[in-house]
């Protein structure tokens, strides 16, 4: 009997990408986004539409262990998919984008 491979690659995927990303999510901070600027939109004062860290923080929660999520919204993040081309986001490295969407997927803080 042959066994399916297929669900053990999409594992094994999973945890490459999330060994992978591991040292960016330890340097994901409130300090990251401070020195990529989101705290000018993102921050007490909002700007307008933008959501702040603790409402994205909410509505990103539901991706905590789906490493395969978090990594569709990054490519959302970074395309303009997610926010309509806001040109702060799209002009983040990918590694920045992974690091700020695992930081905020984890609670942000």
């Amino acid at each position: 009997m042959m066994r399916h491979a297929l669900p053990h690659r999409i594992t094994l995927a999973a945890m490459l990408l999330a060994a992978l990303t591991w040292p960016l999510a330890g340097q994901a901070s409130s300090q990251l986004a401070s020195d990529k600027g989101c705290y000018n939109c993102h921050g007490t004062a909002l700007s307008g539409e933008a959501p702040s860290f603790e409402r994205l923080a909410s509505k990103l929660a539901r991706y905590q262990g789906d490493p395969d999520g978090e990594q569709k919204l990054v490519t959302k993040f970074l395309t303009g998919e997610m926010f309509q081309h806001i040109d702060a986001h799209e002009q983040l490295t990918p590694e920045s984008a992974t690091a700020l969407i695992h930081w905020l997927v984890e609670g942000g803080k």
